[in-house]
């Protein structure tokens, strides 16, 4: 199928091209994106601007944490996400299959929680009592974040920042994602999140996270990056000072 998203991707950009020369601005979810699209664009520069994803940080709020929903005091590790949505199916049965045997080696207590709507076949096959649970709807997917361990976001194929990332981050969760995940994530490796690729890599992080001084500041970190970075009402600010500009340059 590559020839055939090659062939889609030179339309698309064909396309957004077209229809940026028309607009008086163009906004990308994440500053990477933008500059990607000013490669064959450069001379949009001064009409394209990154608007980046956040997250409400006082509904997603260790505050907010409800009640824990797990049993047991084994280490928890979680992953978020629609689950009929093809990347998150593809990254919840690959963790199953290919990273938690790893961490059962050293942790056979450990849990792998998959957290999300509508699971296919897929996941539900990944299923094992008291391994991996796949939970199928919850009424609030937050306890199940905030009472995490450590959450996970192991896209393989997938760009842009994640909600299920940001949220996490903003409930002061350890958080270990993938490199695809990560590209255009604010914050320092290591200190605000890990970032993991092989399954080595991911038992490794894991770890990390799992020692509970490292767990809480790492988590502590995250939250920051969050205020810092990803509050809405930082990036909103954007769009009525877009305008602004626009409506200026037209008047001139």
């Amino acid at each position: 199928m590559a020839w055939l998203y090659r062939r889609e991707g030179r339309l698309l950009g064909r396309y957004e091209r077209q229809w940026a020369r028309r607009a008086d601005v163009s906004s990308f979810v994440t500053r990477a994106e933008a500059d990607l699209f000013l490669t064959d664009a450069p001379q949009l520069a001064d009409r394209v601007l990154a608007i980046e994803n956040g997250v409400d940080a006082e509904v997603f709020s260790p505050a907010n944490g409800g009640e824990r929903p797990y049993r047991g005091g084994a280490p928890n590790i979680v992953f978020a996400g629609a689950m009929d949505y093809w990347p998150n199916v593809d990254a919840a049965t690959w963790f199953a299959q290919e990273v938690m045997p790893r961490v059962w080696a050293e942790l056979p207590e450990a849990c792998f929680t998959i957290v999300g709507m509508n699971p296919t076949p897929a996941v539900r096959s990944v299923a094992v009592p008291g391994r991996v649970v796949v939970t199928g709807t919850v009424p609030d997917v937050r306890p199940y974040v905030h009472h995490a361990d450590v959450v996970v976001a192991p896209l393989r194929v997938a760009r842009g920042i994640q909600n299920k990332v940001l949220e996490a981050m903003s409930m002061a969760r350890p958080v270990v994602v993938s490199t695809a995940s990560a590209a255009g994530l604010r914050g320092c490796v290591g200190i605000s999140h890990e970032v993991a690729e092989s399954p080595a890599d991911y038992v490794a992080a894991i770890h990390r996270c799992l020692a509970p001084e490292v767990g809480r500041t790492m988590g502590l970190a995250a939250r920051q990056t969050v205020l810092e970075h990803y509050a809405w009402d930082a990036h909103l600010k954007a769009i009525p000072n877009a305008l602004a500009t626009s409506a200026t340059a037209v008047a001139a």
